[in-house]
């Protein structure tokens, strides 16, 4: 089997994995889960708000990595992980933003409110396409992997700061570390961990594609070249 086939029967894996990964989380999601006391079955949409959170934060730090590896080594390798990892960052916050605003409405009273964590988000989505603006606008691949190297390792101080804001400043934005506002039971803890895990597949699958997609564009740039 060469190395073109085994890649494909993995990423066949990877996409059946990820279908079965999202089927079995929301399985638990709708009838595994207890219902939450205070908010009722709305509260179900924090295990997909929370995970593709944790997902979209996890893939601006994959952007973060590729980043500085494009900046200690020029490798148009890591500049391809990173753009790819960057686009699928900003797909993953726009469903938390979503989902959150959809489980805000009933809660809060209103889809938006502009509290010290929501302004963060608002900010980091804005920023991570802004990246994407910024790689288009520039001529020329190595000068455009530079700018956007130094970019990607500055708008991660987003990641952090949206992390932390909910600790450091007053916030109607529910926490649930111990002694937080949303009391986990062990039923919720599994299902929370179900829905990352099969969102972290499909984000793997994602950019295993992403990276090959741009790694065609760079044989037909070659080619035509």
């Amino acid at each position: 089997m060469g190395s073109g086939e085994r890649r494909g029967w993995i990423d066949w894996a990877l996409a059946a994995l990820s279908v079965l990964a999202v089927a079995g989380a929301m399985a638990m999601v709708f009838w595994y889960a207890p219902t939450e006391r205070t908010m009722g079955e709305v509260q179900r949409i924090f295990y997909f708000h929370v995970a593709s959170a944790w997902i979209g934060f996890l893939a601006f730090f994959v952007t973060f990595v590729g980043s500085v590896a494009v900046l200690l080594t020029r490798s148009r390798r890591w500049d391809r992980l990173a753009l790819s990892s960057a686009e699928l960052g900003v797909v993953f916050i726009s469903m938390a933003i979503v989902t959150g605003s959809l489980w805000a409405r009933p809660v809060w009273g209103t889809y938006w409110t502009w509290e010290p964590r929501l302004t963060i988000s608002a900010v980091q989505w804005l920023i991570y396409v802004a990246y994407g603006m910024l790689r288009s606008s520039i001529d020329g691949r190595a000068r455009e992997a530079r700018f956007a190297a130094v970019y990607g390792v500055v708008a991660f101080v987003t990641v952090p700061l949206s992390w932390f804001a909910i600790r450091w400043w007053r916030t109607i934005h529910p926490t649930i570390i111990a002694g937080g506002d949303m009391a986990m039971t062990p039923r919720m803890v599994h299902t929370l961990l179900a829905a990352v895990v099969a969102f972290s597949v499909v984000y793997v699958t994602l950019l295993r594609a992403r990276v090959r997609l741009e790694r065609t564009r760079d044989d037909v740039d070659s080619s035509v070249r």
